[in-house]
């Protein structure tokens, strides 16, 4: 995997972070504030997802305004594990994204699911498939940080 960036890969990155328009063809309007080509934006996408630069290109959804749920989440995996267990709890369409730290719960994931019960039976799926138990820590204020990853 390339971690690489060219100067056009780079802007669309960065310019299509803050928003994406809503509108009949949200790829030619998008195309043209970057002064690009709607095949040449979408061919360039697709390429930086598939080849893993980026790990998905999708909308964020306020999940509890939809009436889902989401929480975060962790585990203690041992590390000649890790790789294998991350597979299997990236397997779960719930998983919204994982992640390593270091610590002894080194793996972090989010769970989001349409229906608010789903996070508790993604949890014990898991638990069943790893053997190992997922510690959930469910929001209890949240705050909009705005993240935004300049590359």
């Amino acid at each position: 995997m390339s971690v690489d960036f060219d100067a056009i890969d780079r802007r669309i990155v960065n310019e299509l972070q803050g928003g994406f328009p809503v509108c009949a063809r949200p790829y030619a309007e998008a195309a043209a504030k970057l002064d690009l080509d709607e095949a040449d934006l979408i061919a360039r996408i697709g390429k930086l997802v598939a080849d893993g630069r980026l790990s998905r290109f999708a909308p964020m959804f306020n999940a509890e305004r939809l009436g889902g749920a989401v929480c975060l989440c962790a585990m203690a995996v041992p590390e000649a594990d890790f790789d294998a267990v991350a597979k299997q709890v990236n397997a779960h369409g719930e998983v919204a994204h994982n992640y390593a730290r270091e610590h002894a719960l080194n793996m972090w994931f989010v769970l989001a699911s349409e229906k608010p019960e789903r996070i508790d039976e993604t949890a014990a799926e898991i638990e069943a498939e790893t053997g190992l138990e997922v510690f959930l820590m469910p929001k209890l204020e949240e705050y909009f940080i705005g993240l935004k990853v300049e590359v």
